[in-house]
């Protein structure tokens, strides 16, 4: 027996669920379709558990993409503000945690809840535990081979996400799918992901492991100043998931230890405590254990007066552009999100249908379309589903 509904979304995730409630609501007949056995598992892992479902600031300008201005028109029909909106009718504790930053007050769940509800309401029919073996042209439409059975539609929606986190089901599906039907895919790799440090340093900062301090970190013509962490692997933290998007194999990044300091402090507390040492003032300015090593390496526990000008420079110049130079990094084992993906340039900004197979849309992650940390990623879900969501 062969299944018929309008629309078939692939993949339960942030931007699935969102495009099948939306579509759901117009009066379409939808079924949603995932290999895993629940629903919206990285919603509920993400931002530590919490989910940082939205930014209320999120512009353009905090997505990379080889076509950057594909983000423009879903980011302006369905914005920050309006999922906002729809979390507070559902009665969501939230909390901003950074300015425009918005978290579930204690856990995920209620924002899966919310979307599982709105799915529910919109009539949408969602399979678990179902593969899709095949999909293929039927007509105007489409007809898909999956482990619970075969099913015709007018409309398919690929909303399978990237290959980031492969232990909750991640995989190159969404791309294969593209492929096939003549869509080109850009290159891929790991983005908001820890960096892994060559064994030099790496043997140097691992006693280290579990420091955070707030850096400023460049790479390029990027710049980041949010808090560093140091891992039994290499660096982690805001500052370096963000910076990992734009960094590339051979870069060198370039770190300010003290990023709070507007003016070198090091003549004037020579000239006030000339017998105290470099040491004692870092233990002011960095935490004292990463303080103590940074002496150590580069022999500044002898007192300031031993200092000349031009040392205390040269000091000053070494943690405020501290190099490093990472091994590579975790990769989509720990990535949050992955780069490059479906070419926007072949998809329509306005529908997210694919511009020469009527019918087949893509939205999400399986797109390039990349956010920065700090709920960009879920926002450009909720937008690319959402506008989806109104024309399949």
């Amino acid at each position: 027996m062969i299944a018929t509904v309008d629309v078939v979304v692939i993949g339960a995730g942030a931007a699935g669920l969102m495009c099948a409630a939306t579509a759901g609501y117009r009066g379409r007949s939808v079924r949603v379709i995932d290999h895993a056995n629940m629903p919206g598992k990285k919603i509920l892992m993400s931002g530590g558990g919490r989910c940082n479902f939205t930014n209320l600031n999120t512009t353009p300008q905090h997505f990379l993409s080889a076509n950057p201005a594909f983000c423009i028109s879903a980011l302006k029909r369905y914005t920050a503000h309006d999922f906002f909106e729809l979390v507070e009718r559902h009665g969501v504790d939230w909390c901003e945690k950074a300015p425009g930053q918005l978290f579930c007050t204690d856990s995920s769940r209620p924002i899966l809840d919310l979307l599982l509800t709105e799915c529910e309401w919109a009539g949408v029919d969602i399979h678990l535990k179902t593969a899709v073996q095949r999909i293929s042209r039927r007509g105007d439409g489409f007809e898909l081979e999956t482990s619970g059975g075969r099913v015709q539609c007018a409309s398919v929606v690929i909303a399978s996400g990237g290959l980031s986190i492969p232990t909750l089901g991640a995989s190159g599906f969404g791309y294969r799918i593209a492929e096939q039907f003549g869509l080109p895919v850009l290159p891929t790799r790991a983005g908001l992901v820890p960096f892994t440090l060559q064994p030099d340093l790496k043997t140097r900062l691992a006693p280290l492991s579990g420091i955070s301090c707030p850096v400023s970190v460049r790479c390029g013509d990027q710049r980041f100043s949010e808090p560093m962490l140091i891992t039994h692997r290499g660096l982690s933290g805001p500052a370096m998931l963000q910076i990992s998007s734009y960094w590339q194999p051979g870069d060198t990044l370039h770190v300010d230890l003290l990023p709070q300091q507007t003016a070198s402090p090091w003549r004037p507390l020579r000239e006030r405590r000339p017998s105290s040492t470099v040491e004692q003032h870092l233990n002011d300015l960095l935490p004292r254990r990463l303080a103590q090593t940074l002496s150590e390496w580069h022999g500044w526990q002898q007192p300031l007066q031993s200092f000349s000008n031009a040392a205390l420079d040269e000091l000053d110049a070494q943690l405020r552009d501290w190099q490093v130079k990472p091994g590579g990094t975790e990769g989509y084992r720990t990535a949050e999100v992955t780069l490059g993906g479906v070419d926007t340039r072949a998809i329509s900004s306005r529908t997210f249908a694919a511009n020469e197979v009527p019918g087949l849309f893509f939205i999400g992650e399986v797109l390039d379309m990349t956010g920065q940390l700090g709920g960009h990623n879920f926002q450009w879900a909720w937008s690319s589903g959402y506008c989806a969501g109104q024309v399949v």
